[in-house]
């Protein structure tokens, strides 16, 4: 059932990896670039991935002979090098450049990308669907009013303010990662 703690946990550390805040400055260049941003039509595509990949994910894992803790292990380190690349500034995973909107390159790769979707299964290994599912809800009316509020969200925190969400948010997605790494290395 709903635990308000593993609510919390599970949308700060989702928050973290989609990083929408950090995601900004991109997110400033793209509207300059392909105009307007359909903020219902991006947060609705990111969310249906989310979503999809949380119900039908193990399912697809099983398919493949891999196990969730397994799963949750390799995805834990690709969340602690999201972490890396937050705190250090360097780009590890590097994303095409496209121009085709907002499904493209903003609700995928760029909110619901392989980061968020590895980390929705690794969160499996530790908590219930129905809180990963009110974790992933909170998010998703983050992003949506983030989008709405770009160019305000901006001027309130300018560059340094963003730089400073960025490497947080990082240290936290560190922290969880050998959480995550550490409850779930034991079962292999």
């Amino acid at each position: 059932m709903f635990s308000l703690d593993q609510i919390i946990t599970v949308g700060f550390t989702l928050f973290a990896v989609i990083d929408i805040l950090g995601s900004i400055p991109i997110l400033l260049s793209l509207k300059e670039k392909i105009g307007e941003i359909n903020a219902v039509k991006a947060t609705l595509a990111s969310g249906v991935l989310m979503v999809v990949f949380l119900l039908v994910g193990e399912a697809f894992l099983k398919l493949m002979s891999v196990d969730l803790q397994s799963f949750a292990v390799a995805g834990s380190i690709v969340i602690f090098i999201i972490g890396l690349e937050m705190i250090l500034g360097i780009e590890f995973f590097k994303s095409e450049d496209t121009k085709t909107g907002s499904l493209v390159p903003i609700a995928f790769p760029l909110i619901a990308g392989s980061g968020t979707l590895t980390t929705i299964m690794s969160l499996k290994a530790d908590f219930g669907d129905y809180n990963i599912l009110a974790g992933i809800l909170v998010n998703l009316i983050i992003i949506f009013v983030v989008l709405k509020s770009l160019r305000w969200i901006e001027r309130i925190l300018g560059k340094a303010g963003l730089m400073v969400v960025r490497k947080f948010f990082g240290v936290i997605l560190l922290a969880i990662a050998v959480r995550i790494f550490k409850s779930n290395i034991g079962t292999l």
